[in-house]
């Protein structure tokens, strides 16, 4: 069983929830979020927090209900969970990633929705932001991705990086800010 069904979801101030048949609506501070659930999994709201639980199983011995559950719902329910959860924080406190750019002649510009990326090819790359994303530039090095959907956030940021992915003999690229990059050796010279 997972362990994530024996606790519930915290609920900051400030954030409602709505609850209906498997679609959850979660408003905050800094927006709105919804997402349609599996139909068997329970979620439910108390004074506690937001719980998200799998169906009981009737008429069966705890043996078949515990292999049930193994089989069909362990899995939905944590991942239930964790989805829950991302929105919950996103609307409250919003996610934001880091990219540095490494290289000489390597940077950014933002111009509308527009992202235009120079990185080293002999065309500029341009890529259309996705709605509900903020994107700042610093020194045409540092792009900081901000939105409240953990998804649409990291799925941008890695667009990005495999635009060019840091390459391991000079670190040149696009790298997650506090990214450890294994540095390899050139071959050397004989003697």
């Amino acid at each position: 069983m997972s362990r994530l069904a024996n606790k519930p979801i915290a609920l900051p101030s400030g954030v409602s929830l709505n609850i209906d048949k498997g679609h959850v609506v979660v408003k905050g501070k800094l927006g709105e979020l919804t997402r349609d659930f599996f139909d068997y999994i329970i979620i439910s709201q108390d004074d506690k927090g937001v719980w998200v639980k799998a169906p009981e199983a009737t008429n069966v011995t705890k043996e078949e209900a515990r292999k049930i559950f193994k089989k069909q719902y362990s899995a939905s329910v944590g991942l239930s969970f964790r989805l829950l959860s991302n929105m919950i924080e996103g609307v409250s406190t919003g996610y934001k990633k880091v990219l540095l750019l490494e290289g000489v002649g390597y940077r950014a510009n933002i111009q509308g929705n527009i992202l235009t990326l120079q990185l080293g090819f002999s065309s500029d790359i341009k890529l259309t932001v996705p709605e509900g994303l903020k994107i700042s530039i610093e020194k045409d090095t540092k792009i900081t991705i901000e939105g409240i959907d953990k998804e649409v956030v990291g799925q941008f940021a890695i667009v990005i990086k495999k635009k060019r992915p840091v390459e391991p003999y000079q670190g040149k690229g696009v790298r997650f800010e506090g990214e450890k990059v294994r540095r390899k050796e050139g071959k050397k010279a004989s003697k």
